[in-house]
């Protein structure tokens, strides 16, 4: 659904406010080498004028002068780069700027992929080492944010024919397979460790992480993403088949709908039910909203269209929620306004019905009075770049052209 034309020119407009806010100052308080993250850094924020850029509402030589910031200091290739930070990170901001057919820096991504590939198999390695050894992982080395399925996301998007994404798919194909361990079997990508890194001590045994940041959803939207592309591994259908089949067993419902607890810990084995008693934020990185375009597109990309139904139902019940809806208290693209919006926009154009196109409108009049407030960080992921990219996301109702949300693996 398009934004209603007397809406259109005021998103436009708080768009461009927080666009123009993000200038090189920005950057003087920060560490030179947090400008290589995209969640905090210049990397993030040359997501935005890369997708100005391209629209026509800002130039290349500001996307550039951005690309510049961002890549000042040596960029990370060690075993902990990851999508948001370092040599993937770089690269997928690259790529960004290449998307609609133009090459500005094919030269430059040519090498860097290079070491990218590198940086894959090795961590594959280390991973297929980990499982050898009967040791469960750190959600680091699988998750979106920090592990192998977001390497695995740039390169379906840049080299969808690269040996290095089919050992990631293989490799998440294990991850599926259940790993007995302490005298025990638990899912392949139980954490060993808490949801929270700092302090796991009120979660004996770590957890399984349902989330799209951290969590399963995300290796289980790159699989069914793979899949919707023709790329497919041995058993790829049957861990896309064990990943639905444990949220499924956890699902719980309301009298509006479906939820997932954020996570599982041994506690909740017992009984078959999580701590959790309610369903949480509706956000991306944690909520309904990631969880549900995780399943809507493993539905679309094996064809069960009860999945599909399930998962659009459940965010449709989400949207229309307001004790859901009261739980978020800012406008950021991790946990707020702006990751609701992005990943209903996403999800609307798939879906079998309108009836979530028919809720954007509402989610762009809130976006637009959150953007008044200028959120005080600058960053992609909770601060005012996120925001500004789903405005602009918003002022149409229209996927992005550089495909920046692919790290957020709602694409």
């Amino acid at each position: 659904m398009i934004a209603p034309t007397a809406v259109a020119p005021t998103v436009r407009q708080a768009a461009e406010t927080l666009a123009q806010s993000l200038t090189p100052s920005t950057l003087r308080a920060q560490n030179p080498n947090s400008r290589q993250s995209l969640a905090t850094g210049a990397a993030g924020i040359v997501l935005l004028h890369i997708e100005r850029a391209h629209t026509g509402l800002g130039s290349w030589q500001t996307a550039h002068t951005w690309v510049k910031a961002a890549t000042h200091n040596q960029i990370s290739a060690d075993d902990h780069a990851c999508l948001y930070f370092g040599v993937p990170a770089v690269a997928f901001v690259l790529s960004a700027a290449d998307a609609g057919g133009t090459t500005r820096y094919g030269a430059t991504l040519r090498r860097i992929d290079t070491h990218l590939t590198a940086l894959a198999h090795r961590r594959v390695d280390l991973a297929l080492e980990r499982i050898r050894r009967g040791q469960r992982p750190a959600f680091a080395e699988y998750d979106l944010l920090h592990g192998l399925t977001g390497i695995g996301a740039y390169l379906l998007t840049r080299t969808p024919g690269n040996d290095a994404l089919g050992r990631i798919l293989q490799y998440l194909v294990r991850l599926t397979e259940p790993l007995r361990t302490d005298g025990r079997s638990l899912p392949g990508w139980w954490a060993r460790h808490g949801p929270n890194l700092r302090d796991s001590s009120g979660l004996r045994g770590g957890h399984a992480n349902l989330g799209m940041a951290h969590g399963v959803a995300g290796p289980l939207a790159l699989l069914a993403q793979a899949m919707r592309a023709g790329i497919t591994v041995d058993r790829h259908t049957d861990a896309i088949g064990r990943i639905c089949a444990f949220l499924d067993t956890w699902r719980r419902r309301t009298n509006f709908g479906t939820w997932w607890p954020q996570w599982i810990t041994m506690d909740d084995l017992p009984t078959g039910r999580p701590n959790q008693s309610g369903p949480g934020r509706p956000s991306w990185c944690y909520g309904t909203p990631g969880l549900a375009r995780a399943q809507q597109l493993a539905g679309i990309a094996t064809g069960d269209d009860h999945r599909r139904h399930l998962a659009e139902d459940s965010l449709v019940a989400c949207l229309s929620d307001p004790t859901q809806l009261d739980q978020i208290i800012d406008a950021s693209l991790c946990h707020g306004w702006a990751g609701l919006y992005q990943t209903t926009l996403r999800a609307s154009r798939d879906a079998l019905t309108s009836q979530m196109s028919t809720r954007l409108p509402h989610l762009t009049e809130v976006l637009t009075r959150h953007a008044a407030e200028r959120p005080e960080t600058a960053g992609l992921l909770e601060g005012r770049t996120g925001l500004a990219l789903a405005l602009h996301s918003a002022v149409d109702a229209k996927p992005p052209i550089s495909g920046w949300d692919t790290c957020l693996m709602i694409n």
